[in-house]
């Protein structure tokens, strides 16, 4: 099979081109990728994405997206090979699904705001789950912070979960408490784990997402260490060298200049 040379920017074009690296006469690297070998690229890809979208520069965001494309559309034609199921049957799915928890929009339901699309929604995936646990198909390959937080809405919208902010501070502190009073590495492990839930607890009740602000403030201390590298380096100091004060003003000279 040959790409359609015809038919560029197509979904059906890509497709092919994609099957003709799997073929016979294909990529060698391509035909011997399975599906657990492919899978950090997968989630690789998708970092990756969110970075470019997160970058605001639109060339950037359609090339990350073409590559997450890529990823997935690999994904489905392994699956076509092995008979388990087909790209129609991944877009059925996917259209059946849509319109299902959208009654609103494609049936008589009536939601007229966020918050009650949200609530039917939930009630929707409740009724899918079919008595399963409310924390059912959360994925473990989700980053610790947020799939904390998505834990937490699961059972906060179950019926278990903090009612104030107040409730969660105390919690925190609580746990904090728990840490500063930990002796063994497996009681600090322990107890750090719980006042990291706790934190994430917290912001879910402040409405901010735990693991964006993570990356926010690791992005920004990234950015002013670089910037106090710099000056360290022309002014011919050693880092390690130098004491709490001087790296103290180091830090807020960095500050300054990125201000």
């Amino acid at each position: 099979m040959t790409p359609d040379k015809g038919s560029p920017g197509t979904l059906a074009g890509l497709r092919r081109i994609i099957a003709t690296l799997r073929g016979p006469n294909g990529c060698p690297w391509d035909r011997v990728q399975t599906r657990q070998s492919l899978a950090p690229y997968l989630i690789e890809e998708a970092y990756e994405a969110l970075d470019a979208l997160d970058s605001g520069d639109p060339a950037n965001a359609r090339e990350e997206l073409g590559d997450l494309l890529f990823e997935v559309l690999i994904q489905v034609q392994l699956a076509e090979e092995a008979g388990e199921f087909t790209m129609r049957d991944v877009i059925r799915g996917v259209s059946e699904k849509l319109v299902r928890r959208h009654p609103h929009v494609f049936g008589d339901a009536v939601a007229d705001t966020p918050e009650a699309v949200v609530e039917q929604w939930d009630e929707l995936k409740t009724q899918e789950r079919g008595g399963a646990s409310a924390l059912a198909g959360i994925p473990r390959s989700l980053p610790a912070l947020a799939r904390a937080q998505a834990i937490q809405r699961r059972a906060a919208r179950a019926g278990f979960g903090f009612q104030s902010e107040d409730e969660a501070w105390q919690a925190l502190a609580e746990e904090l408490d728990e840490l500063r009073e930990a002796r063994t590495p497996a009681q600090k492990r322990e107890e750090l784990g719980d006042a990291t839930f706790a934190l994430a607890n917290l912001a879910r009740q402040l409405d901010i997402d735990a693991e964006e602000a993570l990356q926010s403030t690791s992005r920004g201390f990234t950015g002013l260490f670089d910037l106090m590298e710099g000056i360290v380096k022309e002014r011919g100091l050693d880092l390690k060298q130098t004491g709490i004060g001087e790296k103290l003003a180091l830090w807020e000279e960095a500050k300054s200049r990125r201000d």
